[in-house]
């Protein structure tokens, strides 16, 4: 593992502070008060000891509020094999890239005329689209600085209720209970989301942001033994950052997918090709080896359309759903 690309991340990362031997901090609301004022500790879900400090403060990593957008045959810079969130909703067709997102982890935009957050975790590798609207509101999402299972924990900035990244239930505050509606979208490689929709849109970098988009500062992070600032346990057929196809609660290992190329389980179809790369592998996010491109589709009585799914890694998978199966073989 290249430890020195993870400790690039500075003061906007998770990972500096086990790298140096501190203990991660685990949440205590009466610290937090302060920094949190408008959020109702009284009312949570989950044990205050499950949620720890990731290193940085309230939007110490910065949502993306006010994306701005490139038509595809105007965008340069990103390769064709390069990993993006893609979504597709009515006439809207957009694209954004985790070499953006790997900076900034959310970002509240509209498409086909539905308030969504486009969200990715690296360090549980989860994507995930949530409609805004709750309950006659529109809401908007910003990071915390906190973790849970090793996964995101966002806040809303109406209520500053706070959310579980992977799943879209509110955890913590006046929201307590609520959940997110998932939105489908696929992670694919820029050349195949170009190749269906060659009028889409495709994120550009915040202006004046002097992030290394591109960079990735978790070098060797999908080949470590064990993910970091997670504190429980992990029993699963295969490698802890092994990566899963999850749908709901089930999920099929990558490697099994890989090897089938197609698997049919129900009502679904998962499918995969080759040429995409990872983004957490090599410190260059366009060289990371090749893990391919994975899209789950569902039959309806319309004909295949495209499920709601997430490539994950598989302790964080078994963390959110521990009697769920992982198939392998």
């Amino acid at each position: 593992m290249r430890f020195g690309s993870i400790l690039s991340r500075g003061a906007l990362g998770y990972l500096p502070t086990l790298l140096i031997g501190m203990t991660p901090a685990i949440a205590d609301p009466s610290s937090w008060r302060q920094e949190w004022p408008r959020t109702d500790f009284s009312r949570h879900s989950v044990a205050y000891d499950e949620i720890v400090s990731g290193g940085p403060s309230k939007d110490g990593i910065p949502a993306i509020d006010n994306p701005s957008f490139a038509p595809v045959s105007e965008v340069g810079g990103v390769a064709s094999h390069a990993p993006v969130i893609s979504v597709a909703i009515g006439d809207d067709a957009k694209a954004y890239p985790l070499r953006i997102m790997i900076w900034h982890e959310i970002v509240n935009d509209t498409a086909g005329g539905v308030p969504i957050a486009v969200t990715w975790c690296p360090l549980c590798n989860s994507s995930v689209v949530f409609d805004r609207r709750l309950g006659g509101r529109t809401l908007s999402f910003g990071t915390t600085g906190k973790l849970r299972n090793s996964d995101l924990v966002m806040y809303d900035r109406e209520t500053e209720s706070w959310w579980q990244q992977f799943g879209g239930d509110c955890i913590v505050g006046a929201l307590l209970g609520a959940e997110l509606k998932l939105t489908p979208m696929r992670v694919e490689a820029f050349d195949h989301f170009a190749a269906r929709f060659p009028h889409g849109l495709v994120l550009l970098p915040p202006a004046g942001n002097q992030h290394g988009y591109g960079h990735n500062p978790y070098g060797g992070y999908d080949s470590a033994s064990t993910p970091f600032l997670y504190r429980g346990k992990y029993a699963g057929p295969v490698a802890p950052l092994a990566r899963v196809v999850t749908v709901g609660e089930e999920a099929w290992t990558l490697d099994l997918l890989k090897k089938r190329r197609r698997i049919e389980a129900g009502e679904l179809v998962l499918t995969w090709k080759p040429g995409q790369s990872s983004p957490l592998d090599t410190t260059d996010i366009d060289a990371g080896r090749d893990i391919g491109n994975v899209v789950v589709r569902r039959w309806t009585a319309e004909g295949l359309e495209d499920a709601v799914y997430d490539v994950s890694f598989a302790f964080a998978f078994r963390a959110f759903h521990p009697q769920a199966p992982i198939h392998a073989e």
